[in-house]
Parts: structure tokens; sequence; C-alpha cells
């Protein structure tokens, strides 16, 4: 299996230069800058830090001059001046003809956007719905092809690849469907709210996608049972890359691993949120 090396990461200044509506919980902002020529990803699940501002403010604020004391610095800002960090993954890397990164893409899942949600909306969501070109973020993303934030890596060796992803991985799971070379075999498990997120994936490869639509109230039990009837194609050396809300991620890696009998090498698991948790709650819990 490739091994990510340890590679450097740096902050990109970044304005937005439109927005589009994906469906009722997904909105597509792009991105745009002089910065992005230095960044650097061959990843279709590549993660990285989105800081924005907080309403009223003309940009976000991260005392970046501080070059590798920032993050001590950041957290010492009032907490209504700080800027507001949020992980996310890239949706889509477009480059000039040069070969350098023109605009990059991300998705934001609109909880409690809606009218009548029985959510309540974080500040990032906030600021999804109602970003305008111009509006000014900084992102903390790779200055290097290849490094540690890209997870989905199959081995060579790979005949079957196996997804799963709720909402918050949806944005990476199609970037790597739609990846994926001609005469590889995927499974596809995707869960989104509404019917009207489903989105339409071009891929050149025998990709079997399943789109669960409806609100997962049944947590990992729901999704779980889901999976358990489902019948894979037969493999040799399956590939498996789950990832999601925590708790439901760790019980699809047991089903796969254990159920399925899939050696738990092949088996990339990553917890995007964790269900009744803020993303600062998360990380302070480290």
């Amino acid at each position: 299996m490739t091994t990510a090396v340890a590679a450097p990461f740096r902050f990109f200044s970044l304005q937005v230069v439109r927005t589009r509506r994906l469906g009722p919980s997904l909105a597509r902002v792009t991105f745009a800058g002089p910065d992005l020529r230095e960044f650097r990803s061959d990843g279709q699940d590549q993660s990285l830090s989105l800081f924005l501002p907080h309403p009223g403010q003309a940009e976000p604020a991260v005392p970046v001059e501080l070059g590798e004391g920032w993050w001590q610095g950041w957290r010492e800002l009032p907490d209504d001046v700080r800027a507001v960090m949020r992980s996310y993954t890239l949706r889509t890397l477009r480059r000039d003809g040069d070969g350098h990164t023109a605009e990059i893409d991300i998705d934001f899942v609109l909880h409690g956007i809606a009218p009548g949600s029985p959510v309540q909306a974080g500040p990032a969501a906030r600021w999804a719905a109602g970003a305008v070109p111009g509006d000014r973020v900084l992102v903390l993303g790779p200055a290097v092809a290849d490094n540690r934030a890209i997870r989905f890596r199959p081995p060579q060796d790979t005949d079957l690849v196996v997804i799963w992803g709720d909402e918050t991985a949806v944005p990476a799971a199609c970037a790597v469907v739609e990846s994926l070379p001609a005469g590889t075999r995927a499974r596809v498990w995707l869960q989104v709210p509404h019917a009207e997120d489903v989105q339409d994936l071009d891929t050149a490869a025998d990709a079997e996608v399943t789109w669960l639509v409806g609100d997962a109230d049944g947590g990992a039990d729901a999704t779980l049972a889901t999976l358990r009837d489902a019948q894979l194609p037969p493999a040799g050396h399956p590939y498996v890359w789950i990832a999601g809300e925590s708790g439901c991620v760790k019980e699809l890696r047991r089903h796969f691993v254990r159920e399925r009998g899939i050696d738990r090498r092949r088996v990339t698991f990553v917890g995007y949120w964790r269900r009744g948790l803020t993303e600062e709650q998360l990380r302070e819990q480290g």
C-alpha cells in the first residue's frame, strides 16, 4: 500500500468567485486567488482547514504572521474575533494552462438552513448559504501533492472498491468515484437527506452507486442493516473507504473486517464528525 509522505502545509488567501446550490442540503462554493498557484494535491479526498470570518468581518482573523506560532495566537484571540475553523474535503481542483491550480470547489452541507429545520445552523452553513463573490477566506492546505491529508489509497492489486459516506462525505466520495479508471469495479452507498441532493456522477469505472435518501435517524443501526443485506461482487483483494459520522464509521469498519473478513489494512475509515458534538468540542477531545 502506498505510504503518504509527511508534507508541509501552508495558508492560502482566497476569494469566492461563484456559488451554486446543488440541492436542499448542499451548496458548492468556488474559490480562486494568486496563492492557488502553490496549491498541490493529487488526492481525491484531500482534506483541508477552512477559516471563515465572523459576520461583519472583511476577512478571517488568523495571525499567520506568527509563522509556526499561528495556532497558539489564533487560540488566544477572543471568541467573537477568532476565525471560525472547519475541516472540509476538496470536491474539485481545476488547473490552468501552465498546470497550476486555478480554482477549487468545496461543497458545504447546509444543516439547519431550511425553514423549520429541527437543528440549528452552524457558522459554516450560515456562511456558505450567504456567500457571494469577493468574500475572503483562508485555507490551510497542501503545498505538496502527495500528503498525509489524503486518505483514499487503494493498493495496486485492488479488484473491488467499496465506498460508503454520509452527506458530509459525499463531496469526497463523489470525487473519488469520478476519478476511478475504466475497468475498476466499485460498489458505492451515499446517504443524503433529500432526493434533490442526489447527484449524477460521470465515471469511467464499472460503478454501482446507491443513494440512500432520508435523514439517518436510525444512525449506525439502520446503515449497518442496509450494508449487511448488500451483496458484494466476488473479489480477492477488495479495498474499503468509509467516511462520515464517527460512530457509524466505526460500526461499519467492524462489519467489513469481522463479518466480511476484509483485511483491516485494506479498510480506510474517517470520522468527519461525531453525533452531538460541535467541531470545537471534538477538537478539544483531541
